[in-house]
């Protein structure tokens, strides 16, 4: 009978764990974006650029040789991401500029500076988002979720809509989520004033990005720029930064159970850069897209009434009209 020492059979059975949760992670994680695609001479904005999904993308579309705008509301924050990133790609083409969603007079200033600056725009990543928060207003008075979610990239993608005509094909990617079930428009208290709920609050503001990309794919028909929305997973990023989790003690035993089966910001972001760049998707639109593959919109999108309610009520509250002709 061979005897093993035992310190040897504890290093066997941690290298088996450990082993076996990096395959099961794996297999959670989803696939890659391996096409070697080019992004030279395409001009990229992504919101939320500095931290999660955006700053993943933004690392692969630099390597790719993308110029990329990154719109951030946390200007020092986003300069260090950029610092970081020029450095790993050895890309000199990553700008940092301030829009905050949460303000309608920032993202009129970021676009009107962005047209100043740039003579074209391949790629527009609506993917900056909150989730969770407590009940709170932006600056013109609309509830954060909805506010920052939806009006404010329903604002910034239409000021940007003729510069992303001249640049056709060019693309329009909404970031949103699964979590349709049970969403709703709430038209009696769509600013959540009579009952908020954080929640119902976020599903409904996301709803509303979906929403939003049926009827700018419409809107968009024939003229060379496509309106996708896409799903990245299950992914740990700060964006669930307002959980009761996070912060608590309870977040030393539900973290590792999230890296387990949640995705990266690496792998989430895999979907961003698919929809950015693949060649198979250049006359794709209105779609809902999720792990490389377009999937059902909810059948909330299909109510043409409710759709149309929205976009009306998107127009007045962000009141750009008054800026795009």
């Amino acid at each position: 009978m061979i005897n093993i020492p035992k310190p040897l059979i504890y290093v066997s059975v941690f290298g088996t764990v450990c082993g076996s949760a990096y395959l099961v992670k794996d297999m959670f994680s989803g696939k890659d974006y391996k096409m070697k695609t080019t992004a030279a001479n395409k001009v990229i904005i992504i919101t939320g650029a500095n931290t999660g999904l955006g700053k993943e993308a933004t690392r692969l579309l630099a390597i790719k040789n993308a110029t990329v705008v990154m719109a951030c509301r946390d200007i020092e924050k986003c300069e260090k991401s950029r610092v970081e990133l020029a450095l790993m790609s050895r890309n000199k083409r990553l700008f940092c500029r301030k829009c905050d969603l949460s303000s309608q007079e920032s993202i009129r200033q970021f676009a009107d500076k962005f047209q100043k600056e740039f003579n074209r725009l391949d790629v527009l990543i609506n993917n900056a988002g909150v989730m969770r928060c407590k009940k709170s207003l932006t600056k013109e008075g609309i509830e954060t979720h909805l506010g920052v979610n939806h009006m404010g990239h329903f604002l910034l993608t239409n000021l940007l809509l003729d510069c992303l005509k001249k640049s056709a094909p060019s693309r329009i990617i909404n970031v949103t989520t699964l979590k349709h079930a049970s969403s709703k428009i709430n038209k009696q208290d769509l600013n959540s004033s009579t009952l908020y709920n954080e929640e119902e609050a976020y599903n409904q503001s996301k709803l509303a990005n979906l929403m939003f990309t049926a009827k700018l794919a419409e809107n968009l028909k024939d003229t060379g720029v496509t309106a996708n929305a896409i799903y990245p997973g299950m992914c740990t990023t700060d964006i669930s930064r307002h959980l009761p989790y996070y912060n608590s003690f309870t977040r030393f035993f539900i973290k590792p159970v999230a890296w387990l089966f949640l995705k990266s910001a690496a792998k989430g972001s895999q979907t961003l850069v698919y929809a950015a760049l693949d060649p198979e998707l250049e006359n794709i639109t209105g779609q809902f897209i999720s792990n490389f593959e377009i999937i059902p919109m909810p059948y909330q999108v299909r109510r043409q009434r409710d759709v149309e309610w929205l976009w009306k009520v998107s127009e007045k509250w962000t009141r750009v009209k008054e800026n795009v002709s």
